[in-house]
């Protein structure tokens, strides 16, 4: 079953990275990818109706084989994306996610920690391939309050173990991020790019090597150390330039003295917070002056917690908003695993590996793009008893959307008259998503 031709028309740019003979088998395992069951090549080719029609191998050869370029890819697709960010700033959000696997004999796989069974006093590991993600956070027209994370740079975490056993340089997940950082600012030298992530990217290992054009927001711990900027040194000193002033409050101390009062509108509810705030440096990187904000919940929330942006004009409010919009990676990273199948393509090779899994967070970019230029016109909030308070769709929405046009697509092609059409599409398209 091939995509509705608006979707395909949106992903062209992406054959730039491609041969078109390749690029061509790239479309058919997208439509394959969208419509299988089980994300397995065989099961792409299944599903797309080009099973027997020419050999698997040609299309195993598309991800383990074929000479193009994943990074190259996920720039095509910024492309598409950056005319729908508004203003001059690019927000991203940057988050790690566990792709859980069976078997041995798949490249690049180890134990690492598992989020969805681990609790706060137990840590727990699973077995899988850990990816590092870089997105792009957008706001859409048809629903200008929700943020979305649209992924698009990709690197995958060997722990040492593994790392040791493929004979490669073993580097950490903060590594890895300055990576993609590092990768997206040299394309892009005149764009200003403004990143959100959490405390396992906010240390020195990130904030130390950040990019020129780059700005962070992220957590710090509420017993973190904070100074003044280092005073000025007079003539005739003796000894090496103190890089920091004097020692001031630690966050968890803040809060003991004055607080202003706000209520904020994050995570989808109204909480009100106290806060307080400082420009400060921090102890392993006192070069870089950051905004520090300690908030306390007054009603239920986390408690205690602290924020830094090294945009120091940021306001506090502002900070605490934004930050709040990283949450929307966490989205994206459920929906491609849910909806996509992140986590089904079995490869075994290096290259099978670091490049079938992220296409499957490209896609999910691909489909929202597709569905807030496209897709909106066509989805109707369903009139069922139980969607009382649904306004606004979810992924699991525009996916059955653009499978739905993708049928009535394939039928107009056979069906004589427009008002058979409507009939015959509606009625085969109700019985193909009650047998899906």
């Amino acid at each position: 079953m091939p995509l509705v031709s608006s979707f395909l028309a949106l992903v062209q740019p992406l054959a730039v990275v491609m041969t078109r003979p390749t690029f061509e088998r790239f479309l058919t395992l997208l439509s394959g990818w969208v419509f299988a069951r089980r994300r397995t090549v065989t099961g792409m080719l299944v599903a797309a109706g080009v099973a027997g029609k020419r050999h698997h191998a040609a299309y195993h050869r598309v991800f383990a084989a074929a000479r193009w370029c994943l990074d190259e890819m996920g720039f095509a697709l910024f492309t598409l994306i950056r005319p729908w960010v508004v203003g001059s700033r690019v927000r991203l959000s940057l988050d790690d996610t566990l792709a859980r696997k069976r078997g041995k004999k798949t490249w690049g796989v180890g134990m690492h920690h598992d989020p969805l069974i681990s609790s706060r006093k137990k840590p727990l590991v699973n077995w899988g391939h850990s990816w590092v993600v870089l997105a792009v956070m957008v706001r859409l027209p048809f629903a200008p309050k929700r943020t979305f994370s649209l992924p698009i740079l990709f690197r995958l975490y060997l722990n040492k173990a593994a790392a040791k056993r493929h004979r490669v340089r073993y580097r950490s997940r903060p590594e890895l991020a300055v990576t993609l950082l590092e990768r997206i600012g040299a394309r892009h030298p005149a764009e200003h790019f403004h990143v959100f992530t959490d405390s396992s990217y906010g240390g020195k290992s990130v904030l130390a090597h950040l990019p020129a054009h780059f700005d962070l927001t992220s957590r710090l711990p509420l017993n973190a150390r904070l100074y003044a900027p280092p005073p000025k040194r007079t003539p005739g000193t003796v000894g090496r330039p103190r890089v920091r002033g004097e020692a001031l409050p630690r966050p968890q101390q803040m809060l003991e003295g004055r607080a202003r009062r706000v209520t904020l509108a994050m995570y989808g509810r109204r909480d009100t917070v106290r806060i307080a705030e400082v420009v400060a440096r921090g102890f392993q990187v006192p070069q870089r002056p950051l905004k520090v904000v300690v908030t306390e919940a007054l009603r239920g929330g986390r408690g205690r917690q602290t924020f830094y942006s090294t945009n120091t004009r940021q306001a506090a409010t502002t900070i605490l908003r934004e930050f709040s919009g990283r949450w929307s990676i966490e989205e994206s990273n459920q929906g491609s695993k849910q909806h996509l199948g992140f986590e089904e393509p079995p490869g075994w090779s290096r290259l099978a590996v670091e490049r079938t899994a992220p296409i499957a967070m490209l896609l999910y970019s691909a489909i929202v793009l597709w569905f807030a230029k496209v897709g909106v016109l066509s989805w109707r909030v369903p009139q069922y008893s139980w969607y009382r308070r649904k306004r606004l769709p979810s992924f699991a929405d525009m996916v059955a959307v653009l499978k739905r046009e993708s049928l009535r697509e394939a039928l107009f092609v056979w069906v004589p008259t427009r008002r058979l059409r409507e009939k015959v599409c509606d009625a085969f398209v109700a019985a193909a998503q009650i047998a899906a």
